[in-house]
């Protein structure tokens, strides 16, 4: 089983498939498990590794607290040990934080950044403001639909446990997570590091809303904005085949731009 050592700490990570190379950090309720469909969907056609945060899934979990300034160097220790170049990053939710983070510190091994219902922790008061009212209103829903769709928990109550069950292989929570949002890359930061950007949510994600990623977009020059139709915060899970399209389309397109090189 491969593991990476990210400063002392074991990192599991997984490798299927060939071709241009896909990384997957998940979100809060997630470990490398949560991406079955993408890996079976985008295998054929590209190299796509799977990781677990520390904390999560298979990866250490002994540390007595879990800080997210530490989740950029467990991606970081994957990036070196599979020596992996011209890589997309794609984060689910504070998977986002991670991967922006850890493509500004490797941005040599990095082409892109896909930022999945997520601002990716960046520090602009405009965006900090907006990110938080939207928060405001998730926090009134239940968890779970701020996750998913109530038609899809209806229609299939199968996916919906089995989803909610994810979570239960981790031992660190979103409560225990520490400053994920501290000391974030400003819009600068990640403009001089050449790596690209895309933003990528759902029409109905009922945790980060269209208009605060859309500014994000026009904030951020050169990025790329993806809104898929009908679909909730954790879109990988609930509408995969829109997702696994939008995620397939970004790889094709997305490169460093030539004046960088």
């Amino acid at each position: 089983m491969p593991y990476a050592d990210s400063d002392g700490t074991s990192i599991y990570y997984e490798r299927h498939g060939s071709g241009p190379a896909i990384l997957f950090v998940h979100g809060s309720g997630g470990h490398h498990a949560a991406w079955w469909q993408q890996v079976a969907a985008l295998r054929e056609e590209f190299t796509v590794v799977t990781v677990d945060l520390r904390g999560f899934g298979r990866s250490d979990s002994s540390m007595p607290e879990f800080d997210g300034q530490d989740f950029p160097g467990d991606v970081v220790a994957v990036l070196d040990t599979e020596n992996l170049t011209d890589v997309m990053l794609v984060g689910q939710s504070i998977g986002s934080v991670a991967v922006l983070r850890a493509a500004l510190l490797r941005p040599e091994r990095v082409a892109s950044v896909v930022l999945g219902h997520s601002l990716g922790g960046i520090s602009h008061p405009e965006l900090r403001e907006l990110a938080a009212a939207d928060r405001a209103e998730a926090v009134k829903l239940p968890v779970i639909d701020r996750l998913l769709t109530a038609r899809f928990q209806r229609e299939r109550a199968d996916l919906t446990f089995l989803f909610q069950q994810m979570g239960t292989f981790n031992v660190a929570r979103m409560q225990d997570l520490r400053n994920l949002d501290t000391d974030g890359p400003s819009l600068d930061d990640i403009r001089d590091s050449g790596v690209r950007v895309a933003f990528l949510a759902g029409e109905r994600d009922a945790v980060l809303g269209v208009k605060t990623v859309t500014r994000a977009h026009e904030l951020l020059p050169g990025s790329h904005l993806e809104i898929v139709p009908g679909a909730p915060h954790s879109m990988y899970w609930e509408t995969p085949q829109a997702y696994n399209a939008a995620i397939a389309r970004l790889r094709r397109t997305l490169t460093v731009p030539e004046d960088t090189v």
